[in-house]
């Protein structure tokens, strides 16, 4: 292990939840995570006359799970080659067309304060005034501050896993992860699909679709219709 690998298990390490939300990752909408992320300043060992804590906090936002397989992956942009070879081996392994489920987050921090007081008691208070308003949606954790973010992404794999059980059983309970009989591409896909189809009758840009189409594999069965789309 190099010293880059350390640092980053130190941070994941030092990453505790202090107080986790009630709000389950949605399967069929957005959620919107609200967090509170404190640190000890990296300044801190330069001065020990008073201790101090970082506050950072944001909102996570989580798309819909999206309905993927191995064979849309590869089509996706933005990969490595060592992540291609991944999924390359992956489709080999238990088929190009096994259906997974991909999710997609944006992080919008809304601001920093540094305040006096142990970061554990300043946790704390933030932790039970939160309880107080019997907030449900926003979790307080604490972590490193030189890599804050890692920590923050820590989480967010944690609450994806502890999510993704619940998230699949309903999608099964639905149907959407099944395989279309004409296509093989699973049910929730093609129903993506005729949202688009949709979408673009109402002025959605038609790359949009053809994107979309191309990466399932699908644009000569859609074809025709595609075509339409551009005949008055």
């Amino acid at each position: 292990m190099d010293k880059e690998e350390k640092y980053f298990l130190n941070a994941i390490n030092q990453t505790r939840i202090i107080r986790l939300c009630k709000q389950k990752l949605a399967t069929f909408g957005t959620t919107n995570l609200k967090y509170f992320l404190l640190t000890k300043p990296s300044y801190e060992e330069m001065q020990s006359n008073k201790e101090e804590t970082v506050i950072r906090h944001g909102t996570v936002k989580a798309e819909q799970p999206k309905i993927v397989t191995p064979q849309y992956m590869l089509n996706l942009d933005g990969f490595s080659k060592d992540a291609r070879s991944f999924m390359e081996e992956l489709a080999q392994n238990i088929g190009s067309n096994a259906p997974g489920i991909l999710y997609q987050y944006k992080n919008d921090p809304s601001g920093m304060e540094i305040v006096s007081g142990k970061l554990l008691d300043v946790s704390m208070r933030i932790a039970e005034d939160l309880d107080k308003k019997d907030n449900n949606n926003t979790v307080v954790l604490t972590g490193l501050d030189s890599l804050w973010d890692v920590c923050l992404m820590k989480f967010i794999y944690e609450y994806t896993a502890a999510s993704l059980t619940s998230n699949v059983n309903e999608l099964n309970a639905m149907e959407l992860l099944t395989p279309s009989p004409s296509t093989g591409v699973p049910q929730g896909a093609m129903q993506k699909i005729e949202q688009l189809f949709f979408q673009v009758s109402k002025g959605l840009d038609p790359g949009e679709l053809k994107k979309e189409l191309d990466r399932w594999g699908l644009f000569e069965h859609y074809q025709d219709r595609f075509l339409k789309l551009f005949k008055k």
